[in-house]
């Protein structure tokens, strides 16, 4: 592989990825003085994050009563009891100085009357342990919440020195023969040349994979491409079969309409104009969790209640809540409606769909962010040197399902989290192990092996293929029939991917090398989440079984493990659900039916 010049760097940290969680990584180790080095394939601020539009959730309390405790109860009912109850205490006790801070570094959030942070009602988050009304903590920058956090922390990012490699894009860990990471192999696209870059830690923040469906809110750069990567390592990924659907995607284009248009008051409607949710949710109505509401629209579709010449869809109603509550709160979403479904919001409903929006599995942290592995008999084993935040990551504290406003506030706590973490375990400057000679030869291989690759299916050809299985066969609601088939069929899929063609054979811009890099991280990851949704004999949170309609907790109050290997072939193992809390202010919630 000596063909290939490698520039080498190093630094005491490396953060893979530019987005919520990956700046509030790279800022906060810089700010700790450590030196440190962030990757990204897109430029900074057009990373998935800005995409955000809802809010951030905290309990602040600033416009009616709230407790962190409320929102801990609501974040483990929510995730139907998979979620870590550790983990999940920290980002709700931690939630609040965090926003605090995001407030501080520059956060334009929208305000009150008295000037505090306005926040808004979401699904699933009440007062009193359930009891109460609906809560209102989703803290919100109008309907464009992650754009201005994302601003805001590359400007911090910027002003404290961090290091900025754009437009490189992270082919392989490099793993040592002990298991730990000693750093990441990147390919600078404008110029075609390999980077080693040399750190105590790799902090994988590189998002979802939401682009392995054919219909998903994701921007295409979600390839998840640290999974991807994790997977080549020989690491496991968790939870993989937890793919959460947000309900209002718009109808034949797939943008996003955030939840906070129904804690403003939308309404969702079927084509008999009823607020159907009413039937399902009765306490909440249009504000219960997302599954719920998925699942309820796909129902009311399916029994003929869907609107338009098919009766495919469900409509999103705001004309009740008049044009000045829009333009002032939810100004991006009337100019968004306006231009992917041409309706003016004022005196029109959205046409919207189920669309996936959303991984709760990924790459198994414990609550500082480090990597873990079942290794030796212990869950929680620790991967030195590497780290995973944002949605890249399954810390867990969205189990079987996410609550609306619980992934920015997950980007920024566990991203602060990590910081805090190598700044209490890593001295700065410190010198660099050696690495033996060959310790990027697997990365170097499997690039050669794609650039060259002279097969007769082109990239886009097996990435379509992908998708529809995907959308096909782990969808809304699945059935043992069709999962098996989409084991069968997403085997081959991937099987195919050994006769793929690259056609462009250079190293400078080479974006039909990058997407087929892309489809491989994809791939895995959708094997490991089909494979994972057969093996769970069980309806919990996002993965809704027909023929398994109940949780099971007695089986299955557990992590599911998948390894997948380069051919393909899936293994699966299982980590206990952590259900302690982390001190003494709150007690772990017992499992109990998950109603509305």
């Amino acid at each position: 592989m000596d063909a290939y010049k490698i520039h080498e760097h190093f630094f005491d940290m490396v953060v893979v990825g530019a987005g919520g969680a990956g700046l509030r990584a790279t800022f906060g180790l810089a700010q700790k003085g450590l030196n440190t080095a962030c990757l990204t394939k897109v430029f900074p601020t057009r990373s998935h994050t800005v995409a955000a539009q809802g809010g951030v959730a905290a309990a602040l309390a600033n416009m009616g009563e709230d407790d962190w405790r409320y929102h801990f109860y609501d974040t483990v009912k929510g995730s139907d009891w998979l979620g870590d109850q550790d983990a999940i205490e920290y980002m709700c006790k931690e939630a609040i100085p965090a926003i605090i801070e995001l407030e501080h570094y520059g956060v334009p959030f929208s305000r009150t009357e008295d000037g505090r942070i306005y926040q808004r009602p979401f699904g699933g988050m009440t007062t009193r342990f359930g009891e109460g009304p609906p809560a209102q903590r989703t803290c919100a920058a109008a309907d464009r919440t992650g754009h201005a956090i994302l601003h805001t922390l590359y400007q911090q990012s910027l002003a404290h020195d961090a290091r900025f490699f754009v437009e490189f894009f992270a082919l392989d860990l490099i793993m040592d023969d002990e298991g730990a990471c000693r750093g990441v192999l990147a390919l600078e696209m404008a110029t075609g040349e390999l980077h080693l870059f040399r750190a105590h830690g790799v902090v994988l923040a590189t998002g979802g994979y939401g682009r392995a469906y054919f219909s998903a809110t994701s921007a295409h750069t979600c390839t998840g491409d640290g999974g991807g990567m994790a997977l080549r390592a020989g690491l496991a990924l968790q939870d993989m079969e937890f793919v959460q659907f947000h309900p209002t995607g718009i109808y034949g284009a797939g943008c996003l309409i955030t939840e906070g248009v129904r804690g403003e008051g939308g309404i969702l409607r079927n084509a008999a104009g009823e607020r159907f949710m009413e039937r399902y949710a009765p306490s909440v109505k249009d504000l219960a969790p997302r599954d719920m509401v998925s699942r309820s629209m796909t129902i009311e579709i399916r029994e003929g209640r869907g609107c338009g010449a098919d009766k495919d869809h469900i409509l999103l109603d705001l004309t009740h809540l008049g044009p000045e509550v829009i333009h002032e709160r939810l100004p991006g979403i009337a100019e968004t409606a306006k231009i992917f479904a041409g309706v003016d919001v004022t005196r029109q409903p959205i046409p919207v769909l189920p669309t996936v929006h959303y991984n709760m599995g990924g790459i198994p942290t414990n609550y500082h962010g480090e990597v873990v592995q079942l290794r030796g008999g212990d869950p929680d084993a620790v991967v030195p040197g590497l780290y995973s935040i944002g949605e890249a990551a399954c810390v867990s504290v969205h189990g079987a399902n996410r609550l609306g406003s619980n992934s920015l506030l997950d980007l920024v706590v566990f991203g602060r989290a990590v910081a805090n973490r190598c700044a209490a375990t890593l001295s700065p400057g410190a010198a660099h192990p050696k690495l033996p000679r060959s310790a990027c030869d697997a990365a170097l291989d499997n690039l050669d092996r794609l650039r060259s690759a002279r097969g007769s299916t082109p990239t886009a050809q097996i990435r379509l293929d992908m998708q529809r299985v995907m959308q096909a066969d782990a969808a809304v609601f699945r059935t043992a029939q069709t999962l098996a088939q989409g084991v069968e069929r997403i085997g081959k899929v991937h099987d195919s991917f050994s006769d793929v063609r690259v056609s462009d054979r250079s190293l400078v811009w080479n974006s039909d090398l990058i997407e087929t890099l892309e489809l491989q991280n994809l791939l895995g990851q959708a094997v490991a989440t089909m494979v994972s949704a057969e093996n769970r004999t069980e309806s919990r949170g996002a993965h809704a079984r027909e023929d398994f309609k109940d949780r099971d907790d007695s089986n299955w109050q557990k992590h599911t493990l998948c390894w997948v290997d380069a051919r393909g072939k899936p293994t699966i193992d299982y980590r206990p659900v952590h259900m302690n809390t982390l001190t003494a202010d709150v007690d772990p919630v017992p499992p109990k039916a998950r109603v509305y």
